[in-house]
């Protein structure tokens, strides 16, 4: 229990540590768009709460190269492979932040989840999950994260 706290400690040192850095950094770059940096601060936050829940991250902004596109976030979840879409909005609107990812999206994850898997060294592929996790930065409001694993599947019905 005790290693428990320890670990979970060290991920909040490291998460302050790096909104710190992030802080500095940004200010710095003032060219850089707004919702960019939105995004960037959301991905932050979805990985530290992906790390609290266990993950172990392998990848940030992954891209095949020859594929348009990129996935925010490859975490192993055990021995489940999990690719996460991360959607970070500053207000609660009528259409959640889920909702942005739409089939075209999800098409785009799944072209890219095969060639991510394809590299890997293990004969068999392994089991995949697909999650969104949408972040609310609220201004004047605490941070709010909802993970929806297995948001979609290979498949949709229509392929």
């Amino acid at each position: 229990m005790l290693a428990m706290g320890f670990r979970q400690l060290r991920i909040a040192l490291l998460e302050r540590g790096l909104a710190g850095l992030d802080h500095l950094a940004r200010d710095h770059d003032a060219a850089m768009p707004v919702h960019l940096r939105t995004g960037l601060s959301g991905e932050d936050a979805a990985f530290f709460y992906l790390r609290r829940k266990g993950h172990t991250i392998v990848a940030r902004r992954w891209s095949a190269g020859n594929i348009p596109g990129d996935v925010d976030l490859i975490t192993w979840q055990g021995s489940l492979l999990c690719f996460i879409e991360v959607k970070t909005r500053t207000a609660h609107d009528m259409t959640p932040a889920e909702a942005a990812v739409d089939r075209h999206k999800q098409l785009t994850l799944r072209r890219l989840a095969r060639a991510y898997i394809r590299q890997l060294p293990q004969a068999e592929p392994p089991q995949v999950r697909f999650d969104v996790v949408s972040v609310y930065q609220v201004p004047g409001k605490e941070r709010e994260i909802v993970h929806f694993e297995n948001a979609f599947g290979w498949t949709d019905g229509r392929d």
